[in-house]
């Protein structure tokens, strides 16, 4: 290990090492410890002042360049391209998967999602799957596992997570058994837009634990209970966090006015529905409903106290508009984990302005958790940095933070430092380049601030950048849980 000069110190030093300037440049003053949070696990600290609100949105499957404010020209997103003028829009954001469960397991920690076994999962599989396999009590997010909304909610945060949840199923795994107070949504991968059954056919909506019935498209039967929240933790003096997961524009592809297609619709998993117009409609009605929620946050009068960030849990798929990128959902290509990716919060960052600042999902964790004064579990250091310091640089002159990101899925692997990417595949035909490029091998070096297309492969012209790397993604690997047998040839 000396000889690559990756100890495990120096590999935590490239994750972590911006995390303690953003808890001393944005959280605030000092901290005070409660015992009685000490003693629930969550090893919280807060600010003497009361902290922000925080909205996280994430969206399910929104591809690079399905907003118009990214590039989107068929159809215009304009609640969320205000958003972004009235913050901060990064332009090299990943998720840390190309699935669901992965990057949502990713947010929920911290940390990276091949450190626990549910992480490991690409994605994981719905209920009925999981009972025919006997795994339905052993995978998902081990309760006693600290999560963003469980140190939160030890700091004092009212919690709630509104949407997609996919992270293990009841009895043994939920949203309110990993800290937090509500949950309205779905526990599976996807379901029917109306109907609101998963790929088994079996009904899931749920209010906590409780199986409910709504008539309704989904993703307004999500904006609207977002809104209530708002309104009650309005009332509350206790700072919130709400967690609105999405799930558009995840299939099955259904706009608004499908409940006739939906009620012939024999699986969701039907590849061959849907068009780009349906596409649209679907991204439209999200844009819609997180308009209504900033627009509660204006009405409320909680806008200028509210750090809201938006992004996706990975790259598109079928419909999904990536370039200039190359790849797409279940691969290890810029296509597949660019995310859109903005964050607003008023007096605190500037407004209007693009950041090249690399960063990941699990930074987001990082950052809110800073900004919120709250300390992660010593005993689950963070693999995130605190972004916001150099987001709140964003626009100027000030060179971004260099990083060191590593993807793993279905037998791809790849890794990021700096502008370079390295790229191994189990098999040549996983390649996601035009040109044939494919048949040269399962080994790749880009070169990004040149070659954002992954097309011009450097390894044979930077063996010693090909090395570095890939030895890079070697240390990293063995700091987590071994690739699943089922993900390698």
């Amino acid at each position: 290990m000396s000889e690559l000069k990756i100890t495990r110190r120096g590999f935590l030093g490239w994750t972590v090492a911006g995390t303690a300037a953003g808890l001393s440049g944005l959280s605030g003053c000092g901290t005070v410890r409660n015992a009685d949070r000490e003693a629930a696990g969550a090893g919280a600290t807060r600010r003497s002042a009361r902290p922000p609100n925080i909205v996280f949105i994430l969206a399910d499957d929104l591809g690079w360049g399905d907003l118009s404010i990214y590039g989107r020209t068929d159809y215009a997103t304009p609640n969320i391209d205000k958003l972004a003028t009235q913050g901060v829009r990064l332009t090299q954001a990943y998720s840390n998967s190309s699935v669901c469960t992965p990057t949502r397991i990713a947010y929920l920690t911290g940390r990276y999602q091949q450190r626990l076994p549910i992480g490991l999962q690409e994605p994981l599989g719905n209920r009925k799957q999981l009972r025919e396999r006997g795994q339905l009590d052993r995978l998902g997010l081990p309760p006693d596992h600290p999560t963003i909304a469980s140190l939160l909610k030890a700091g004092g945060y009212e919690t709630a997570l509104v949407g997609k949840w996919h992270s293990g199923y009841l009895p043994t795994f939920s949203p309110l058994k990993s800290g937090f107070d509500h949950f309205f949504g779905i526990f599976s991968g996807a379901v029917d837009y109306f109907t609101h059954k998963d790929g088994s056919g079996e009904a899931d909506l749920w209010e906590d634990e409780t199986p409910v019935e709504r008539t309704g498209y989904i993703t307004d039967l999500i904006t609207r209970r977002a809104i209530e929240f708002l309104g009650k933790a309005s009332r509350s003096k206790d700072p919130f966090y709400l967690s609105l997961h999405y799930t558009a524009p995840h299939w099955p592809w259904e706009g608004p006015g499908d409940d006739a297609v939906s009620r012939r619709l024999k699986s969701l998993f039907h590849y061959d529905g849907g068009s780009i117009e349906t596409y649209g409609e679907m991204v439209r009605s999200l844009d819609t409903g997180v308009g209504e929620v900033l627009a509660t946050l204006d009405s409320l009068g909680l806008a200028d106290d509210t750090l809201v960030v938006f992004t996706s849990d990975n790259g598109g798929e079928r419909f999904s508009q990536i370039w200039p990128f190359v790849g797409s959902k279940g691969g290890v290509y810029e296509g597949s984990n660019r995310v859109p990716a903005i964050v607003r919060f008023p007096g605190r960052l500037p407004a209007d302005r693009i950041s090249h600042q690399v960063a990941a999902t699990f930074d987001w964790t990082a950052s809110l958790l800073a900004v919120a004064g709250v300390s992660p579990h010593h005993d689950y250091p963070l693999d995130g940095i605190d972004l916001l310091p150099y987001l709140a640089q964003a626009g100027s002159a000030a060179k971004p933070l260099e990083r060191a990101l590593f993807w793993r899925i279905h037998g791809q692997h790849a890794a990021r430092i700096g502008d370079l990417k390295y790229i191994k595949l189990a098999r040549p035909e996983q390649a996601q380049i035009p040109g044939g490029l494919a048949a040269r091998g399962t080994e790749f070096l880009f070169d990004l601030s040149r070659d954002v297309r992954e097309q011009a492969n450097l390894k044979d012209q930077r063996p010693g950048d090909l090395q570095r790397l890939s030895a890079a993604w070697e240390a990293w690997n063995a700091e987590v849980l071994p690739e699943p047998a089922a993900a390698k040839p």
